[in-house]
């Protein structure tokens, strides 16, 4: 892919830093709300209570979650579609708006849906996935963090490059390499065969 190509694709910095607050703010929102609504639980005088922040960690979690649609939107035309004709990290692209497709979709559900069997499996898989979401961000973001271990461990190390031979323990293997080279095995046959041929000249 050349430059010009991977230029196109790139995300603007205002672009950037719209799409990180509106992130770390929808996941930090949410999993706050997780906090209180499962740890946090006051006790009152009828039992368990719902703590007063609770409330207002859920509305600024659904206030975040409509600019992530917006935002997701907006990264569709100027992100997506320029980067996915070209190949450009195909797979976590993928897997990222995947993610979002699925946490729009349980978010939507988690309004409407009136069973709460069918509530609770939504929403436990709408936070598990969230909770992981950020994960898929970093793999799409850098994927060099992916195969830097991989690269490490095929890299075969170099005799003739390693920084722990000084040049002159390098230069005393070129002669040491010539002589093995030079060094020819005369089979034992051979030698007798030779030896016979000369004394029957003689």
């Amino acid at each position: 892919m050349s430059s010009l190509q991977r230029r196109s694709v790139r995300l603007g910095r205002p672009t950037r830093l719209g799409l990180y607050i509106v992130g770390i703010g929808v996941w930090l929102t949410g999993g706050l709300w997780l906090l209180f609504h499962y740890f946090l639980v006051s006790q009152g005088e009828f039992g368990p209570q719902t703590n007063p922040l609770e409330p207002w960690w859920l509305k600024l979690h659904g206030a975040f979650a409509f600019a992530t649609v917006w935002m997701f939107g907006l990264l569709w035309s100027v992100h997506v579609t320029k980067a996915w004709p070209i190949s450009r990290r195909r797979l976590s692209g993928g897997m990222m708006a995947g993610t979002i497709g699925w946490l729009t979709l349980s978010g939507y559900l988690l309004y409407y849906v009136g069973n709460d069997n069918a509530r609770s499996v939504i929403s436990v898989l709408h936070w598990a996935i969230g909770l992981a979401a950020p994960l898929a961000f970093l793999w799409h973001r850098f994927p060099r963090w992916r195969v830097s271990g991989t690269a490490k461990t095929m890299s075969l190390p170099s005799v003739a490059s390693s920084p722990i031979e000084s040049k002159s323990e390098r230069r005393d293997d070129i002669p040491r390499f010539l002589t093995s080279l030079a060094r020819v095995d005369v089979p034992e046959s051979d030698s007798n065969t030779s030896g016979a041929q000369k004394a029957a000249s003689d």
